[in-house]
This record gives structure tokens, C-alpha cells and sequence, in this order.
């Protein structure tokens, strides 16, 4: 009994022992298994250039590495190649990695690729090819030029091919037009993309040579979009101005007066008139091409010039007011009279300087021109002319204020008098202003009389 109780015992020890080493194995080949498992990612190709595809395993018993296409065509087994692809070739092949390069990608190419580790069972990883596909170099269309200033153009941008779509930008010289919509559709092989967006301008003469782009913006054209231009040809109504060679027009001098016109068409040649009408001296206006040149001014010249510019699309004019001033007043020569008078000595002869002017004649400048006296040594004659003689309006505003002075110490003094004027009355007429009669007014008079004897003094 004790036998059978101890054979018992050790009976279930073994088993117990060989599935704990059984248990232990099953870890041991999970762990194996897991570390063998092959590791791929996924790859992002432009249409045209080229994809690798890579495979690893950490731990790898000799086992061999296959890669296969969405077709489940075998590309490579190892280092075995096994689709005549010229455009497939191997990069790397060992126990522990097997990489391929395929080049000249095309849309067709994209699809899921399968990495297979011959074990027991078979173990395989996916990599994903995503193919982008390149747009077309876009279209400008809808420009019919040229166009009139202030219709309205409308501008079409079309690309093709893009996958996944396109974004379409418009520029305006240097400027982007922003919140331009723009509509895709698929194209026939259900992969790519067309994509077009439309352009509204109201043009006017500044749009004229000026440069509209569109810029196609796409992942796979990296930092150059594709690019299409249209320049406006926009035609107008030409614009003229006239630049003249000098501010200050006198008498005798040249006058050039250039006529600038722009305008599309190109305008025709300028013509030149006088208040209306044709020039009235050409022996002296001469028009050479766009320019008026007007020898020997005089005040015959003075008046309003017009230059006319016209082309299909119609005629525009510009004025210039000219008013020719009086020619600069030149003095004549200074004689020195030397004094009759002999001269002492260390004393200096006095001469006596005379000259005569001629009085400027003609109108008044209808605009003002305010002129500062010469600082060179180079002066205007006419300010010499000015500086030679007294000056008269000094000399008779002085007068004009010792005349007004005097006039009113005179009223001051008339008024101070006629104040103080009274009635002064003889010692006869004292007491006779009371009196009722003359008879009364005598005596009274008298006792003024014998009043005045009475307060005489006498003096010793």
C-alpha cells in the first residue's frame, strides 16, 4: 500500500514537470515567431519618379523574404527577380531586410504591396503605394483683346491630371486676387482631376500691359507651381500733358512746350494751336515732332496754346497759359563828372554819378512772382536801375505825416481856446447887472468907485 501511495506521488511530479517544459517551449516559439514577423511602411511617390519598397526582420533563420504587387504578381524572391520589369530593380537583399526600387512610377502602379516571410505558416506585411499624379501646365482662355476701357473680361484657368485635385490662385501684377471659387471634376481614368477657375475684371487704361497669372498649387510640384499668363491689351481714349522748359517767360526769350500723349491705339501726331486756332507765326513756332519752339517772345505771344492728340478710340486736348513779361530793364553807363573844386589833401575828389532809365512799358503779370534780391556778385539791372535815385514814396509818406501832425495840434489847440472863453466886465459895469433902471445903475457904479478909492494902497 505504502509502494503504491509513493509510485502515485511520483507520477504526477513528472507530468507536472513536463508541462511546465511544455508551457515554457510554447513561450519560446510565440516569442520566435513574433520576433520574425516582417515590418514595412507605407510609400508616397510623384507620377514619373521612383518608390522604395523595404522589408525588415529583426530575427530571421534562414528564411527567405518575398515582395509581391496589388496583383499578387512575385516582384523579387530574395535575391531572385522574378517579373521582367526593367523598371523594377533590387536594392538590398539579406536574411534580415530585402528592399526594391521602382522607377517611372505610373498611376497604374499604386495599390497595396505585400511583403511574405516563408515560415510556418506564412507571415506577410502590406505597404501601401499612393501615386501622385502631376497637373498639366494650366490654359488661359476667354481673352478676346484687345477691349475697350471699362468692359468687363472674364478670364477661364484650366489644368488637368492632378491627383488629388489642384488649388488655382490669380495674381494681378504682383497683387493676389483672393476668393476666387474654382470647380474639379474627375477625369476618364477615374483618378485624376480637372480643375478651372474663372476671372471677372473690370479693366480700365491702368490695366493696359499689365500681366494676369494663374498659379496652379499642388503636393507634388514642391516649391514651383505651374504657371499660365495673359496680358491685358486694353485700348482707351489718349491722355496728353504738356511740359514747358521754363516757369518765367520774358520778353525775347525761347519757349519749348512738349506735348505728351499715351493712349491705345498709339495717337496720332499732335497738332498745335493758339486760342483756337491755327499758330499764328510760323516763322517763329516751329513744331518739331511733339514740340512747340518759340523763338524771340514778345507780347504778341501772349495767349492759350492748345496740343490735340486723337486715335480710333477719340480725341483729348491740353492748355498752356502763356504771359510773356517785360524784357529786364538794363541801365546805361554811369559818367563820372569830376568836381571843378581843387581838393586837399588826404581828401578824396567828389564825383557826381548820373544816369538815365528807360521806363519798363506793357500789362501787369496776371500771376505774382515773388523774387529775392541777388546774393552773386551777377545782379539784375533793373534792381541796379531802382537803387540809384532817392526813394519817393519814403520821402512822401514822411510829409504825408508830419501834414497830419500838424493839422491836429491845430484842432486840439482851436478846441482849448473856445473853452475858455468868458465875459469880462469894467469896473463901470460892476452893479449895474442888478439895477432896474440906468439912473440906478449909475449910482451903484459910483459906490463901486468911491469903494475902489477907499481900498487903494499906497506903496513908499
Amino acid at each position: 500500500m505504502f509502494t503504491k501511495h509513493i509510485s502515485l506521488f511520483c507520477l504526477y511530479s513528472f507530468c507536472g514537470v513536463l508541462f511546465q517544459l511544455q508551457v515554457a517551449a510554447t513561450k519560446a516559439k510565440a516569442k520566435g515567431s513574433q520576433a520574425q514577423s516582417p515590418l514595412t511602411q507605407n510609400v508616397t511617390a510623384v507620377e514619373g519618379g521612383t518608390a522604395m519598397l523595404t522589408c525588415k526582420v529583426d530575427q530571421n533563420d534562414n528564411t527567405s523574404l518575398q515582395w509581391s504587387n496589388p496583383a499578387q504578381q512575385t516582384l523579387y524572391f530574395d535575391d531572385k527577380k522574378a517579373l521582367r520589369d526593367n523598371r523594377i530593380e533590387l536594392v538590398r537583399s539579406s536574411w534580415h531586410e530585402l528592399s526594391i526600387n521602382i522607377s517611372d512610377i505610373t498611376l497604374s502602379d499604386e495599390g497595396q504591396y505585400t511583403c511574405s516571410l516563408f515560415t510556418m505558416p506564412v507571415k506577410t506585411a502590406k505597404a501601401f503605394l499612393m501615386v501622385l499624379g502631376v497637373p498639366q501646365t494650366p490654359v488661359i482662355s476667354g481673352f478676346k483683346g484687345p477691349v475697350n476701357e471699362g468692359d468687363m473680361v472674364e478670364l477661364t484657368c484650366t489644368t488637368t491630371g492632378s491627383k488629388p485635385a489642384a488649388h488655382i490662385r490669380w495674381f494681378k501684377g504682383d497683387t493676389e486676387i483672393h476668393d476666387i471659387p474654382f470647380t474639379k471634376e474627375s477625369d476618364s481614368n477615374g483618378k485624376t482631376f480637372t480643375v478651372r477657375s474663372t476671372l471677372r475684371l473690370q479693366v480700365d487704361r491702368d490695366d493696359d500691359g499689365v500681366t494676369v497669372r494663374c498659379s496652379v498649387d499642388h503636393e507634388s510640384l514642391r516649391s514651383s507651381p505651374q504657371v499660365a499668363t495673359q496680358v491685358l491689351d486694353i485700348q482707351y481714349v489718349p491722355s496728353v500733358k504738356i511740359d514747358f522748359s521754363r516757369n518765367f517767360a520774358r520778353e525775347g526769350d525761347e519757349l519749348r512746350l512738349e506735348c505728351r500723349a499715351t493712349g491705345n491705339p498709339e495717337p496720332e501726331a499732335v497738332k498745335w494751336k493758339k486760342d483756337g486756332a491755327d499758330l499764328p507765326d510760323p516763322d517763329r513756332m516751329v513744331v518739331e515732332g511733339n514740340v512747340l519752339i518759340i523763338s524771340a517772345l514778345n507780347k504778341t505771344d501772349n495767349g492759350t496754346y492748345y496740343c490735340e492728340a486723337a486715335n480710333t478710340m477719340g480725341h483729348n486736348s491740353a492748355e498752356y497759359i502763356l504771359f510773356v513779361y517785360d524784357a529786364p530793364i538794363i541801365p546805361s553807363p554811369t559818367i563820372s563828372i569830376p568836381s571843378s573844386r581843387p581838393t586837399r589833401a588826404g581828401t578824396t575828389p567828389v564825383t557826381i554819378a548820373t544816369s538815365t532809365t528807360k521806363p519798363a512799358t506793357g500789362s501787369r503779370s496776371r500771376a505774382s512772382v515773388k523774387s529775392s534780391p541777388p546774393t552773386g556778385p551777377a545782379q539784375d539791372p533793373s534792381a541796379l536801375a531802382g537803387q540809384s535815385g532817392p526813394d519817393h514814396a519814403v520821402i512822401g509818406g514822411v510829409v504825408a505825416v508830419v501834414v497830419f501832425i500838424t493839422l491836429c495840434l491845430i484842432i486840439v489847440l482851436g478846441r482849448y481856446l473856445a473853452r475858455h472863453k468868458g465875459t469880462y466886465l469894467t469896473n463901470e459895469a460892476k452893479g449895474a447887472e442888478d439895477a432896474p433902471d440906468a439912473d440906478t445903475a449909475i449910482i451903484n457904479a459910483e459906490g463901486s468907485q468911491v469903494n475902489a478909492e477907499e481900498k487903494k494902497e499906497y506903496f513908499i
